[in-house]
Order: structure tokens, then sequence, then C-alpha cells
């Protein structure tokens, strides 16, 4: 299990479809594959073309799949609100 970040800049208007598809069952499932979910924090910038997450990740790959496209679930929603997405493993010091 590993901490890390992922950062997502949205296209514009799109953050409301993205929260939406974040919360819905069918995208919670796929979550709950790649990390634990109840050790989750979200974060958005003040325009809402930013979002953040910190999770404790359990699959790396899935979650490689969930946000490169290659998951049929997110990918449809990825396509319609999805700029780009950084991905960071996070080291205490």
């Amino acid at each position: 299990m590993k901490d890390m970040l992922v950062v997502g800049r949205l296209k514009e208007g799109k953050f409301e479809k993205f929260m939406g598809f974040m919360q819905s069952e069918e995208a919670m499932e796929e979550r709950r594959k790649i990390a634990d979910l109840s050790k989750t924090l979200a974060s958005v910038s003040p325009d809402k073309s930013v979002v953040m997450f910190k999770i404790y990740v359990h699959n790396e790959v899935a979650l490689q799949a969930f946000m490169n496209g290659s998951n049929p679930v997110s990918k449809p929603v990825w396509d319609e609100v999805m700029v780009n997405y950084e991905i960071f493993e996070l080291n205490k010091v």
C-alpha cells in the first residue's frame, strides 16, 4: 500500500460532470479496486479547474488504467472532462 497524490486538470466547466461521475456507484466500485476510500482526501482549486486526491493505493495497475483511459468505466467521462493528470508517490521525510 502506498500514499499517492493524483492531480487532474479539468476542461472548463466540467467540474460538476467529473464530481457526479466520481460519486456514482459505478465509479465508486472501480475506485474501491484501486484504493481504500475511507482514507481518501480530496481538494479542488478555487476556479474548479484542478482536482487533487490523496489516496492510499493497493492496486497501482488499476490506478493507471482508471486514469489513462484504458478502464472502460472511466474512459467515456475522462474523454469529456479531463485535460491531463499527474500521479505522485508520497514519501514521509
